[in-house]
């Protein structure tokens, strides 16, 4: 099988067993959903060690402030998951071992991306994947994650953008002629701002 192959067949079983968790996280929702248009908003998205929220760990966090649709602010960090990543995760993300040997624990940053958040809604693509793995911190070593408002641009470019053969992240940003650094969580933040306001305005 060639390299090419390998890649997207890696791909393709990210997005199933993605939407697999998904469904999974759904079931023990704490964060209200919308379809209202927002012009300050928070974009979010996780890179993890696999696709199981509460199993899996997060290994970067990347999120984009964003106020009257402008990006303001930029928290980029990578997570020690205190656990091995899994070579098909670094072929994936490029995120090794070695690169988040010294980075600090989800416990000892996840006050920065509260405070980050304040008390604006989050925009995320494929949310209830991104937002399991949030809220499987809550209530672990007293972490409490807030009730946030969520808007999922998987939901709004299916209503929007109906051209195209299915919604992932790389097919929108593809069809969007974006630049995407894909699986780089501030590439794929970048990604989701840009299809969301293609939707919104």
């Amino acid at each position: 099988m060639s390299p090419n192959r390998k890649a997207a067949d890696l791909l393709q079983s990210k997005t199933d067993i993605q939407n697999w968790g998904a469904r999974r996280a759904n079931r023990k929702k704490k964060y209200k959903t919308t379809s209202r248009h927002v012009t300050d908003y928070i974009v979010l998205d996780f890179e993890t060690t696999g696709f199981r929220a509460g199993a899996d760990r997060i290994i970067q966090i990347g999120a984009l402030k964003y106020i009257n649709h402008e990006r303001v602010e930029v928290l980029n960090t990578f997570i020690n998951p205190e656990r091995h990543i899994p070579i098909t995760i670094t072929r994936l993300t490029g995120i090794s071992n070695e690169m988040v040997e010294w980075a600090p624990t989800i416990e000892n940053k996840i006050d920065d991306l509260i405070e980050f958040i304040d008390d604006l809604p989050i925009i995320a693509h494929n949310a209830p994947f991104d937002m399991g793995f949030l809220y499987a911190l809550d209530n672990i070593e007293g972490i409490r994650i807030p009730e946030y408002t969520v808007i999922d641009t998987v939901k709004l470019a299916r209503k929007m953008i109906t051209e195209t053969p299915n919604h992932k992240l790389g097919t929108l940003a593809k069809h969007l002629q974006l630049e995407h650094d894909a699986h780089d969580a501030i590439g794929d933040c970048l990604a989701t701002a840009a299809i969301y306001q293609y939707c919104t305005q």
